[in-house]
């Protein structure tokens, strides 16, 4: 049985980080005692809870501290696992999950779809985060994670193309490279 071919080492790198966060994730709410974190709400760019994680062990307070200076962490707006409000919103979240998913897929699999079209993948995001932030609009966390998860898949799909397309590139300048280095010695 042949193993599948490996798009990209890079590519690869990128599923093994954006799947060890997404796990982090998920994890730290049950590593932290069952109700100790219930509400979170703050403000993008701050640290609102430092206080709230001080007792925490390393690595929860690590993903939490990063949560909450990267994510409102607005408490009806975010999921809760063992009776602990997740480090990161549910939009969050899902950019994680789609992440994660799309360069595990990248890694076997070489796409060939246009930037473009997956730029395309950032308009349910952008509308519906768009429209609550102007409007009174209130999204609900399903259609959150939902347009998450497709922004997440978009820009994972789009960073693999990137990456592919480099290496192909290199491939290329070293295949040149020999084929001159062949020909120069046939030369002399």
């Amino acid at each position: 049985m042949r193993l599948p071919r490996i798009t990209s080492l890079a590519v690869l790198m990128m599923f093994v980080v954006t799947s060890v966060w997404l796990v982090l994730v998920v994890l730290s709410p049950y590593l932290v005692p069952e109700g100790t974190l219930t509400d979170l709400s703050g403000v993008v760019g701050m640290r609102d809870n430092a206080e709230a994680f001080s007792d925490l062990d390393l690595l929860p307070r690590a993903v939490y501290t990063i949560g909450d200076s990267q994510c409102h962490q607005i408490s009806e707006r975010s999921y809760f696992l063992n009776g602990n409000q997740m480090p990161f919103c549910s939009r969050d979240l899902g950019l994680f999950i789609g992440l994660a998913v799309a360069s595990g897929v990248a890694v076997f699999v070489t796409t060939s779809v246009n930037p473009l079209l997956l730029l395309l993948g950032l308009v349910p995001i952008g509308i519906d985060g768009g429209l609550q932030a102007v409007t009174d609009y209130e999204s609900t966390n399903p259609l959150r994670i939902t347009t998450g998860v497709i922004a997440g898949i978009s820009l994972a799909l789009l960073l693999a193309l990137f990456l592919v397309a480099l290496k192909d590139e290199a491939d290329r300048k070293r295949e040149q490279s020999e084929t001159d280095s062949v020909g120069d010695n046939r030369k002399s």
